[in-house]
């Protein structure tokens, strides 16, 4: 899938998450993940282990 497709997924799903325990339960739903790092948040795939797309420091 196109990284900024999965971005536009993972961000939608925080919007309607009332939570970030939700969000974080949501995402596994459709198999990602995030991990945080000095960079800022990154979306990974929970199947593979590797990281999908970078969601930066403000996500």
């Amino acid at each position: 899938m196109n990284p900024n497709k999965i971005r536009d997924l993972v961000m939608r799903e925080r919007a309607m998450a009332v939570s970030e325990r939700e969000w974080q339960h949501r995402l596994r739903g459709y198999g990602y993940g995030i991990r945080d790092t000095a960079e800022g948040r990154v979306v990974t795939s929970l199947v593979r282990g590797s990281d999908l797309c970078a969601l930066g420091v403000a996500a």
